[in-house]
């Protein structure tokens, strides 16, 4: 049903990344509104653009939000200074999607997926982890003031040949005075030879235009769930298309997704699979699923272990994962899987 690629590049940015910036004021309006009403219904999404700030959406809250105040926040918490003006259109949920909804039914319809492989410690491919380590690293070195010149926006990404690394790329904001040499002898060996170990024989490729100052809204427009391949698999796997930030657990588009990574982990985990790819369909407002299936990287159906063990009815999701819970901005950069303590990557018995 899928196959391993022995040559794949995977990409991530860190949380200064217009994008990722978005999807953490999406989630951190969700958990405002799961704070104070955890059966909050919350689909919103935020679009930045030089100095301008849109947030939209719907909500059915009892909680009460400043969603704009909620979004400066975030902004500065990531270390940008820029003034924005900030417009909001936040409206109350359809009616015709609470019907289904009010009944357990699937806020909507769609197709997700969950993956999972023994390959590393995170049961992620190789390439996702280290790209989204090298992001992280990437912001420690700039928080920390290790690196004073750098700024929050930032992409990383690593190519893999026959599971081994074989280019590693950073592309960094920096301060109008930093000089590209010691940018890329810092990174060399602050962030690519701190997350990858030996780089001999890796390509490092570090700003490749030669100059990054501007960056963030400044540069670029940001979007909501405009990243779900660095959200998810690194783009090696099917994605249903539906993105996860601003959303609360009765959409599952969220949910739903990660319900198949929590299966497709515990599979491999369990011994079932080396890897494992799990799906499934929904139809809006239904309860029960179009359609739960899983196989191993052999092909071998894995369903029955599946449907034995684990419900993917929306509430029952929702119960077994405790997606009422404001734990989502966490979650808006680095990618949601194979981080600990999250509870889709728990692992249980079968």
């Amino acid at each position: 049903m899928f196959h391993s690629l022995t040559h794949y590049t995977t990409e991530s940015v860190t949380n200064g990344h217009p994008d990722k910036v978005c999807d953490q004021m999406s989630d951190a309006i969700l958990d405002a509104c799961l704070t104070e009403d955890p059966k909050s219904r919350v689909a919103v999404e935020t679009f930045g653009s030089h100095g301008t700030l849109m947030i939209g959406g719907e909500v059915t809250t009892s909680a009460k939000v400043d969603y704009e105040k909620i979004a400066r926040q975030v902004y500065a918490d990531i270390g940008y200074t820029e003034n924005l003006d900030v417009l909001s259109r936040v409206v109350t949920q359809s009616g015709d999607i609470a019907m289904g909804v009010d009944t357990g039914g699937a806020g909507d319809q769609g197709i997700m997926y969950g993956y999972a492989t023994n390959e590393t410690d995170q049961f992620l491919p190789k390439g996702v982890v280290l790209s989204h380590a090298l992001a992280r690293k990437l912001e420690q070195l700039r928080t920390s003031g290790m690196l004073p010149y750098l700024r929050p926006d930032g992409k990383t990404q690593v190519t893999i040949r026959d599971g081994k690394v074989i280019t590693a790329l950073a592309s960094t904001q920096h301060t109008e005075e930093a000089e590209l040499e010691q940018i890329r002898t810092d990174l060399t060996t602050h962030l690519f030879k701190e997350v990858l170990g030996d780089i001999e024989g890796v390509e490092i490729l570090v700003n490749p235009t030669g100059r990054f100052v501007q960056g963030g809204f400044e540069a670029d427009a940001g979007l909501t769930g405009r990243k779900i391949m660095v959200d998810t698999y690194g783009g090696l796997m099917p994605h249903g298309g539906g993105a996860f930030s601003g959303k609360d657990s009765t959409k599952v588009d969220r949910s739903a997704a990660y319900m198949c990574r929590f299966v497709a982990k515990n599979l491999v985990a369990n011994g079932h699979a080396k890897k494992a790819l799990v799906s499934v369909a929904y139809a809006i407002g239904r309860v029960e699923p179009v359609m739960v299936e899983a196989f191993d990287d052999e092909g071998n159906n894995l369903s029955d272990i599946v449907n034995a063990n684990f419900d993917f009815r929306p509430q029952a999701i929702i119960e077994r994962l405790g997606l009422r819970r404001p734990i989502f901005r966490e979650t808006a950069a680095y990618g949601h899987f194979g981080v600990a303590g999250r509870p889709w990557e728990e692992i249980v018995s079968l």
